[in-house]
């Protein structure tokens, strides 16, 4: 540059210029020697990088600088996006997942349509399901579960015996899940008949928490209600269809006897199919219920006998009536988190206001609008990246509390969190800092720093504009909070009036258990009403007991069968 300037100027002397406007005219060609070697050194190398990472450490300086009120924003942001990102999680798990099965879109829950209406999806009747077995042409297999079984676990070497919740199911059902045993096998036809030897799958959890995980408990012999059943397989450990709370299965046709797989107005089981290729679920329903309508017919003097069928996506079912809260839940959230990003709006505009007259000043001496703003983005972006750090480890520890305390919520063993959470987390990053960034930045103008000018020498502390923009602010939290406010009011007041609801009877200092009996050695009427009685006759006699009764079902305990009696 000193040659270019040199040859400028001797180019000027000769033109007959004294030498100071010889310098002075060469300077101007040049366009003035600083800002050349500003405009070099940024073609040299990557002015937006350099802008980047000065605004960076401009912020963290800025931060540093007020710890108690960055402390307070990143906790709150932390709040709001670990609760967003935990939320996301359960409702991308247990909603939007497929189910791990084999061609999940063709399964679909079957169900029984009551002649008077009050039970559109009701439980199957044994002998209907035999007729669609028999009759239907639009599934290439079916199956049926009864979920409420329960068998007392014998225990072995020293063990103690347990109730454990069991499936009894045809030994379709794996194969029309598509789902193989992790270890073993899982039922034969051979299997689920009446004079077959006692078979069983375990669950994996039964397994390892029973067994401690010894495979040679495979084709070993474990007793059940007092009877010898073969273990045949281990399920994997995502399994646990129908319920999270099954942790055995055995065959139903094995379990029940032959009159109650065949009734019509006993609605005890769940029933299963799998479409076959290009017949859809309206097609295969509409068959099944032409087949339940003809039973009706035969049996018109049997009110419990079903008039129609219906179904479900399996889907659908596995969920039940969760989805409709999950999808609040995520809602409130995320007002949760756009309170959090207002409030780090609102500390930004605070600390513009602060800085109102600096920005001002710098505005004048060449700073672009666009410098001033990124700063204040850069700066959002650095507090809401603190707080979504933060936030997925209480998004974390959340979900792993959740999934161990709540065992009975539907695919609950598919929450975890995965890349496309991790996706969520840095997607709700960029748009606080956005949210926040640009709320707080967009009174950054030249008509604005011109103003804040005016306002300084005029002694005013506050422009009317920002004035406006933070009570602005100020209402829409105020607002958001009083709406999260009223929801949680009225789910409180839900929950009480559950809790206090009249279930006809008094429910105050009363005890209830469940029990059973293994029908090996209680297998006449007889037998089991004298354990009643005997039973009932030495709990009266214990301290502190006034009474004691037995009932199949407690009040408030909900469906409990509808079979008919006369």
């Amino acid at each position: 540059m000193e040659s270019h300037l040199q040859l400028h100027i001797e180019d000027n002397l000769r033109a007959g210029m004294p030498p100071e406007a010889a310098r002075r005219d060469a300077l101007l060609k040049l366009g003035g020697f600083e800002q050349t070697k500003e405009n070099c050194r940024d073609r040299r190398g990557i002015p937006v990088l350099e802008a980047l990472l000065q605004d960076l450490r401009f912020g963290v300086r800025m931060l540093i600088k007020n710890p108690g009120s960055t402390a307070a924003v990143i906790i709150a942001l932390a709040l709001g996006i670990g609760a967003s990102t935990a939320m996301f999680t359960v409702v991308r798990s247990v909603l939007l997942r497929p189910l791990p099965f084999k061609d999940q879109h063709r399964l679909i829950r079957l169900y029984e349509h009551s002649t008077d209406d009050k039970f559109p999806y009701n439980q199957v009747a044994g002998g209907v399901f035999k007729a669609w077995k028999n009759e239907s042409h639009g599934f290439s297999d079916l199956a049926i579960v009864s979920p409420d079984a329960e068998y007392n676990l014998s225990g072995q070497s020293g063990q103690l015996p347990e109730k454990v919740r069991a499936a009894e199911c045809s030994w379709s059902l794996f194969p029309t899940l598509g789902v193989e045993p992790a270890l073993g096998r899982s039922f034969a036809p051979s299997d689920d008949q009446p004079s077959a030897n006692g078979t069983v799958v375990l669950s994996w959890a039964l397994w390892k928490r029973r067994f401690g995980g010894d495979f040679s408990i495979l084709n070993q012999k474990i007793r059940l209600d007092a009877k010898s059943y073969a273990v045949i397989g281990i399920m994997p450990p995502w399994f646990t269809y129908p319920e999270q709370r099954v942790q055995l299965w055995t065959p139903v046709y094995h379990e029940e006897s032959a009159k109650d797989m065949e009734v019509l107005d006993s609605h005890d089981f769940i029933a299963v199919g799998r479409l076959r290729p290009g017949v859809t679920e309206a097609q295969a329903t509409a068959e099944l219920s032409v087949i339940v309508r003809r039973l009706h017919d035969q049996h018109l003097d049997d009110p419990f006998v079903s008039k129609a069928a219906n179904s479900l996506p399996l889907l659908s079912d596995v969920v039940g009536d969760i989805k409709t809260s999950l999808y609040v839940l995520l809602a409130a959230t995320l007002c949760v988190l756009l309170i959090a990003c207002l409030n780090v709006a609102s500390l930004l505009v605070a600390r513009g206001a602060a800085r109102r007259k600096e920005l001002a000043i710098r505005s004048a001496l060449g700073g672009s609008r666009w410098r001033l703003r990124s700063e204040h983005l850069v700066e959002s972006l650095l507090l809401s990246a603190a707080g979504g750090g933060l936030g997925l480890v209480l998004a974390y520890a959340a979900l792993q509390w959740f999934v161990a305390t709540r065992r009975d919520i539907s695919r609950i063993e598919a929450i975890h969190v995965d890349a496309i959470v991790a996706a969520f987390v840095l997607g709700l990053i960029l748009g606080s800092a956005l949210v926040a960034g640009i709320t707080s930045s967009v009174r950054i103008s030249d008509d604005q720093v011109l103003s804040a000018l005016q306002e300084s020498s005029r002694s005013h502390s506050a422009g009317l504009e920002r004035v406006r923009l933070r009570k602005s602010l100020l209402a829409t939290e105020v607002g958001l909070t009083v709406m999260l406010l009223i929801g949680a009011g009225l789910l409180l007041k839900s929950y009480g009036q559950l809790r206090s609801s009249n279930v006809g009877c008094v429910t105050d200092n009363v005890l209830t258990m469940r029990f059973s009996l293994p029908e090996a050695r209680y297998a006449e009427p007889s037998q089991r009403v004298g354990f009643f009685e005997g039973l009932l006759e030495r709990a009266r006699a214990l301290p502190g007991i006034q009474s004691a009764a037995l009932v199949r079902a407690v009040p408030g305990q909900g469906y409990a069968g509808d079979s008919g009696f006369w």
